[in-house]
């Protein structure tokens, strides 16, 4: 993977994310030149993003990535030779004061003595490959944890109020994305540790994300620059403010078999 690639790759995503698609680029920008943050708003003032503070929730408001698409693109970036891993996993947003939320579900904590969960490893393919190889498929998922826990980190995956769970998986759709350019920058980037960090032969996640401002200064933005709209007219007078909905708590239980009744004889 050289510079140039990854230009093209940025292109490519650009070409297809349809529409907000400047400001969604933008907003992936500053979230990876932005090492911690306490507010997603806070993500406006980096120098990335050249768009007004509100264009943040509005990208993800308007933007529809498309899922399918992008799974294109990932596919034409992996060789031939490599094994594809999809992973499943459940992760909880927690957002336990968030009432219009719609579909905010309940969710049980296990207790850290019940022990380990099963895990199941599913093969889809012609031919199942031995036994002996299929089951160290369950040593990547050591790999997926870390990005789980990465994605909620240093990603900024759950730190944003979003409105409806539509635009919360719009946001999750960005975080492969990001994911991706940081897989493809590891090659080439020159380490930038903080004064405290030693450096490092190895270049993880996070450090390759430090010096990402050094490489969208070389490579530059598909995205084009923002165009000035106006003022805007606001609340129209006399019309009437309504409140948002407020939805309950879902809780979802497993369901229980019925008791099938004695029949005599």
């Amino acid at each position: 993977m050289t510079l140039e690639k990854l230009k093209q790759f940025r292109t490519g995503v650009y070409t297809i994310l349809g529409k907000a698609k400047d400001a969604l680029f933008d907003l992936m920008d500053a979230v990876l030149v932005t090492r911690s943050v306490y507010s997603f708003a806070e993500l406006s003032v980096s120098p990335v993003f050249r768009r007004q503070w509100s264009s943040v929730y509005e990208a993800i408001q308007d933007g529809n990535p498309p899922r399918t698409e992008l799974m294109k693109l990932y596919i034409k970036q992996l060789t031939p030779r490599e094994q594809i891993l999809l992973a499943g996993d459940h992760t909880a947003w927690a957002r336990p004061d968030a009432r219009t939320l719609r579909e905010r579900t309940f969710e049980h904590l296990a207790h850290p003595m019940s022990g380990a969960k099963p895990l199941w490893l599913v093969w889809v393919g012609i031919e199942m490959s031995p036994l002996s190889e299929l089951w160290r498929l369950y040593f990547r998922r050591f790999a997926i944890d870390h990005w789980y826990r990465f994605a909620k980190q240093r990603l900024h995956w759950t730190l944003p109020n979003l409105s409806t769970p539509e635009q919360c998986e719009r946001w999750s759709d960005l975080l492969p994305l990001m994911t991706w350019e940081l897989w493809s920058a590891r090659d080439f980037v020159t380490d930038n540790p903080l004064p405290w960090q030693k450096p490092k032969p190895k270049l993880s996640p996070g450090r390759v994300a430090q010096a990402m401002g050094e490489v969208f200064a070389a490579i530059g933005t598909p995205a084009q620059a923002p165009k000035p709209r106006g003022k805007s007219p606001g609340w129209p007078e006399g019309q009437t403010r309504t409140r948002r909905i407020r939805y309950p708590t879902v809780k979802k239980s497993t369901t229980k078999p019925k008791k099938q009744t004695q029949q005599s004889a």
